[in-house]
């Protein structure tokens, strides 16, 4: 049975006036021990423990220092998990915390033994709790927010469904009062992203809507099923599951990426990106060719041989994502040339291409 990831943001955890919402929490946990009665495998990737700790310190808004915000993870992540304690214990259900930072699924042997630790815990009945771990990571380790954890723990453990709560009812066609909800998403085009603004939720959030659609691609080529929804509606994960159609839906993609073009695409850290002519940028997304030094205009980042670069088209879209064969400074002496010219101008033995077609990731 595969798993069903649920991510619940802080603007749903949160009160108003400042502190968790108790009431939330246990409405929360009522329905992933419903899934838990239907034999499915509940996974809760949480946020809240920053929120949790500014209450702590009478803070308003959200800290903008790293050191503030790791002190305010440190108060507020035990507050958090002794509130979602209290809301299962009385179902009769263990849960376990689970702490993670970029590192810990960037390290393969580190993230075999989270899957493995995951899987015991399911197996179990238990209900693991994921949230970063706010307290140690840096802005080098980060996930960035925990809709891309959300996706990267739902892409990791194949699951069936990654369902992300927010304040609103899903995807819209506008931000205004007029904006419809779109019932359903079957591919992330230029479009779809245009509907989405970049920006917070709330004075103790992080990310937007843009974030999760952001999630919701990456899940969805990893073959997950993702539904945005109202965390605020009662019942909304069993009313997904009874098929009542709440929220939006984001069908999976038939032809999942492998293990292999998962990690390549989304396991690991993106250290720059490579801006590419018209007809490399073809070759790659049509003709599913290998990358060549001959079609990249300039290289942005700071990135070594074998780092994870973006592929942006000329219109700026990001249409792919390889390891890289060269680094940053190779690349920006042998871009626009022929690949027979590469190793004169390195004066070594190299590889005709920038990114092997093995190694790249059409998004």
């Amino acid at each position: 049975m595969k798993p069903v990831v649920v991510k619940v943001g802080t603007a749903i955890l949160s009160r108003p006036e400042g502190g968790l919402n108790a009431p939330r929490i246990r409405a929360l946990a009522e329905e992933l021990a419903g899934l838990l009665k239907k034999n499915l495998r509940p996974i809760l990737v949480t946020s809240g423990a920053i929120g949790a700790g500014m209450d702590a310190f009478g803070w308003k808004n959200r800290p903008t220092v790293l050191k503030d915000k790791q002190a305010a993870a440190a108060v507020g992540q035990p507050a958090l998990m002794e509130a979602y304690k209290a809301a299962f214990a009385p179902l009769g259900v263990t849960v376990a915390q689970i702490l993670l930072t970029r590192a810990d699924l960037d390290d393969r042997e580190r993230y075999l033994n989270i899957r493995n630790t995951l899987g015991a815990l399911l197996e179990r009945g238990v209900v693991p709790i994921i949230n970063e771990n706010d307290t140690v990571a840096t802005q080098e380790i980060k996930f960035g927010d925990n809709d891309t954890l959300s996706a990267l723990v739902a892409a990791r453990m194949d699951a069936a469904r990654l369902f992300i709560l927010t304040d609103v009812d899903g995807l819209l066609t506008s931000t205004g009062a007029d904006g419809q909800l779109l019932p359903e998403v079957f591919q992330i085009t230029p479009d779809i992203e245009a509907l989405v603004q970049a920006g917070t939720g709330s004075a103790k959030s992080v990310g937007g809507m843009a974030s999760k659609l952001s999630a919701a691609r990456l899940a969805m080529a990893s073959g997950v099923e993702v539904w945005i929804a109202s965390g605020r509606r009662p019942g909304v994960v069993a009313d997904i599951m009874d098929g009542k159609g709440v929220g939006t839906r984001f069908a999976a993609n038939p032809e999942a990426l492998s293990a292999r073009k998962r990690w390549i695409a989304f396991g690991r850290k993106v250290r720059g990106a490579l801006h590419l002519d018209e007809g490399a940028a073809r070759a790659v997304t049509e003709g599913k060719r290998s990358l060549l030094p001959s079609g990249v205009l300039r290289a942005e980042g700071a990135f070594d041989a074998g780092d994870t670069v973006r592929l942006l088209a000329p219109d700026g879209r990001e249409i792919g994502r390889g390891l890289a064969a060269f680094g940053a400074a190779e690349v920006r002496k042998i871009k626009g040339h022929r690949s027979q010219e590469i190793e004169g101008l390195l004066n070594r033995a190299a590889p005709a291409e920038l990114i092997h077609r093995n190694n790249l990731v059409v998004l």
